[in-house]
């Protein structure tokens, strides 16, 4: 059953009467009411085109989060051909959290790794609603290295509201383990694709997101803080999320204009959660024309350019 989020009202009421009509339609061989469908389907694209033409920063956080979005695994079992997964880092433990491995994808050897938060209760809980350990951070910097070794690239598919914050992880060097993430995503000598197909929370994402070409979906947010969060610090108030996420610039066309992300790949009119496959497939060929751009760039020149798009990140005009 499709969830619809709170400013999708008008379109949950249509398409409640779309279902009934059909219903009705299927239980009768001698009702028509083919026409009538047809005009409430329009009326729901109407509807779509005109709340997605105009979605306010909070209202792209919430799309960003929606649980029928999909998630990593979702991308992985659908494009990428035998995909063997690589657990642990050679340290600690396995971190459920983040998933990656070896695969083919549209025929050429890739390292895949993604931040799955999971789709219902139990996977939710097991992959720890996307939030990594330091373990999971450190199985990255392994696949990455791995990947330089092999001298194959590495796509990454980023979708975490940000690290796990516990006493656990801390305990275990959470931030040691980002920053050195984020230094071997700089130091790896093969390209980068990364990929924010939905929420991009702080060093959380920033860690497996450091690439050469940075895509995010059109409804994606990408911050440094949380807006909840954000309104807590500043308002102590958590109710002013919606106007924290407007000060924040976190949406996928605010990044682009500042010049922080590389493209912003469209996603179906609704969103991905009302066609999920149609959405990997745009990824798809957003992933692919980025690796052919990088392809041929010499290794030293890679690592060299991927270290000045960084550094030269805040300090451009937009």
């Amino acid at each position: 059953m499709r969830q619809f989020l709170d400013f999708e009202k008008s379109v949950a009421e249509l398409e409640t009467k779309i279902f009934e009509l059909q219903h009705v339609e299927d239980s009768s061989e001698d009702v028509n009411i083919s026409e009538e469908l047809n005009q409430l389907v329009e009326k729901v694209e109407k509807q779509l085109l005109a709340l997605y033409a105009k979605l306010t920063p909070w209202q792209k956080v919430q799309v960003a989060r929606h649980a029928q979005r999909p998630h990593a695994l979702d991308y992985i079992n659908t494009f990428i051909e035998d995909f063997t997964p690589l657990a642990g880092d050679r340290l600690f433990a396995e971190d459920h959290a983040v998933v990656g491995g070896i695969g083919r994808f549209n025929g050429q050897t890739v390292v895949v790794m993604g931040i799955e938060r999971g789709s219902d209760l139990d996977t939710r809980l097991e992959h720890n609603f996307g939030m990594a350990r330091p373990e999971g951070y450190r199985k990255a910097q392994r696949l990455m290295n791995l990947a330089s070794q092999f001298n194959v690239p590495v796509i990454t598919l980023v979708d975490t509201p940000g690290a796990w914050p516990g006493i656990d992880a801390e305990e275990r060097g959470q931030a040691e383990a980002i920053a050195k993430s984020i230094q071997t995503c700089l130091r790896t000598t093969v390209p980068i694709v990364s990929v924010i197909i939905g929420e991009g929370g702080s060093g959380g994402a920033i860690a497996l997101a450091t690439a050469d070409k940075i895509l995010m979906l059109e409804h994606s947010i990408y911050s440094v803080i949380s807006p909840e969060a954000c309104s807590s610090i500043l308002w102590r108030d958590a109710s002013q999320a919606a106007q924290a996420a407007g000060a924040l610039c976190l949406t996928a066309q605010d990044l682009l204009k500042l010049k922080l992300v590389d493209q912003v790949v469209a996603e179906p009119l609704g969103g991905a959660q009302r066609d999920p496959q149609a959405a990997i497939a745009t990824v798809k060929v957003a992933i692919q024309e980025a690796l052919d751009q990088l392809k041929d760039i010499p290794q030293q020149v890679l690592q060299a350019q991927r270290r000045e798009k960084f550094l030269a990140m805040g300090r451009q005009d937009a």
